[in-house]
Order: C-alpha cells, then sequence, then structure tokens
C-alpha cells in the first residue's frame, strides 16, 4: 500500500467517525443551532461531527495540518507539507431542515496538490473516494464522469451564491444561458455531493461560486480522478483561493466554463465580493 493509499484509508476512516455522528443527531433533539452569517448556520452536530474526524485523523497524523469548517486552522504540524480539508456536514441548511441530503467531505492534499479525498453521504449510503493516480471509486466500483458531447442537453448541478449576494446578477446571467442550453439543473444543497456525482457520471457538470475549500477539497480530486476537468472561472487553478469551480466532463466543462467566462470571471467576481482568504497553505 502507498502513502496516498493510507492516506485514504485515514480519510475514509474519519468520514466514517463524523457519519456516525450525525446520523444520531439527523431529525432528533435540540441541534444547538448558532448562525455564522446570513442564512449560514453551525450545530452541534457540525462540532461533534468535526470533532470526530479530528480525532481519527490526529490519530493517524498527528503531524499533519488541518483546515477544518468549523475549528479553521487547527493541528499541530505547522510547517508539515500535508493538509486535511474538512468539512464535518456539507449541507446543514438540508441538515436542519430534515432534507437527507447532506454529506461529510475529507480530503488531504499535499502542497497544492490533493492527494485523497473522501465524500460520504449517510442517507444514500454511498461513499465516493479518490487517491492520486489510482481512479476514483463509488461504493468500492470504479467511476468515470459522463461521455456526454458537450453543453447542449447536458444534466447539471450548482449552487446559489448565498454566501456572495454581490454576485447574483452575474451568477443569473450565467444561469440563464446555462440553463437554456442544458437539459436540466439541479440545485440539492452540498456541493462535495454534487462534485462526487459529476465524477461519477450523475452529473455532466457542475458550477458554483464562492465556495470554501473544504467544500470542494474532495471533490476536485474525485472528478480528476474520474478523467473529468476542474477550473476557476478563468479555465486556471485558481478555485481554491477564489472559491469558483467550474468541473465537468472534458466536453461538458469546456463549454460549461465558456458560457459562465461570457459573463463572469475571477477578476469580476472580486470587485464585486472579494473573496474570503478562507486558504492559508
Amino acid at each position: 500500500m502507498g502513502f496516498y493509499d493510507e492516506l485514504l484509508e485515514a480519510a475514509v476512516a474519519a468520514a466514517g467517525a463524523g457519519a456516525a455522528v450525525l446520523r444520531r443527531w439527523f431529525r432528533a433533539g435540540d441541534l444547538g443551532v448558532l448562525r455564522k452569517a446570513e442564512n449560514d448556520f453551525v450545530t452541534r452536530a457540525d462540532r461533534e461531527s468535526e470533532a470526530a474526524v479530528l480525532a481519527e485523523v490526529r490519530r493517524r497524523f498527528p503531524g499533519h495540518r488541518i483546515l477544518a469548517e468549523e475549528g479553521g486552522e487547527a493541528g499541530s504540524g505547522g510547517d508539515s507539507e500535508y493538509q486535511w480539508l474538512v468539512d464535518p456536514l456539507d449541507g446543514t441548511t438540508n441538515f436542519l431542515q430534515g432534507l437527507p441530503v447532506w454529506s461529510v467531505s475529507v480530503a488531504c492534499r499535499r502542497g497544492d496538490q490533493v492527494v485523497a479525498a473522501v465524500v460520504h453521504d449517510p442517507p444514500g449510503e454511498n461513499l465516493f473516494g479518490a487517491a492520486l493516480g489510482a481512479g476514483a471509486r463509488w461504493n468500492g466500483r470504479p467511476m468515470a464522469v459522463s461521455g456526454h458531447p458537450g453543453l447542449s442537453g447536458s444534466f447539471l448541478a450548482t449552487g446559489y451564491p448565498f454566501r456572495a449576494h454581490a454576485t447574483l446578477d452575474l451568477y443569473l446571467a450565467v444561469f440563464r444561458d446555462v440553463f437554456l442550453a442544458a437539459k436540466a439543473i439541479r440545485r440539492c444543497g452540498s456541493a462535495a455531493l454534487d462534485l462526487a456525482y459529476t465524477a461519477a457520471g450523475v452529473y455532466d457538470g457542475f458550477f458554483e461560486f464562492r465556495l470554501s475549500p473544504w467544500d470542494i477539497g474532495a471533490g476536485v480530486l474525485l472528478v480528476r480522478e474520474a478523467g473529468g476537468v476542474v477550473t476557476d472561472l478563468d479555465g486556471g487553478e485558481g478555485f481554491f483561493a477564489g472559491g469558483n469551480v467550474v468541473a465537468g466532463s472534458p466536453a461538458v466543462q469546456r463549454e460549461l466554463q465558456a458560457a459562465v467566462a461570457r459573463h463572469a470571471s475571477e477578476a469580476a467576481l472580486d470587485r464585486l465580493s472579494p473573496a474570503t482568504a478562507h486558504d492559508p497553505r
């Protein structure tokens, strides 16, 4: 077993530990909801899930750095080249409302490169995983992005820019063009799951603005190891810094990114809503 496989094994165990916590809390009890920002919440379930995930990571790799949604930067490995990106509950609003569309996302990157990734979907009993250079799997079976030939007639996923309202008009201009070309667009409320299902060929592509590294860390590797493409709005590698993602199978992503670029760019979004510095390296 190579080291990236060991990291993947740890990510599976850590995501499973978080999932076990979330199953106990889903549709049960006082979640102790706190408001982080407008329409952005944290619950007791988020915090306990994160504690379980981080405990498993620290047990196996005490020197690694950690960037987690509810705890920020943590861990003792201040100068380690390895950093874990953890979203202990992606889809908190769905979870609060009792909608069974949420996930745990755990990824490890070495420098700028994600090398191991897991998205665990407890309600759907789905586990998506990948290690760099080893392909991607869905419940243990190899998975690949779709073979759809382009944007026309594609089945897409997106997320609304609820943390960046100033970009809404720009987003809606993109949405209109894409909507008119696509077969359908879904907004399910968990970017990690959207990327996982894009990697699995369920969705042909995905786009969203102003996500955080823990939202997309696992999904980026899943899509790429499944044969897909992930870029920022300009077609570059700035998605961790800016939080803007365009992903999909090669043919769909190419046309989707071109459609997005007719209305939006990294510079345009920065003027409207400066990126939050969530990505310390």
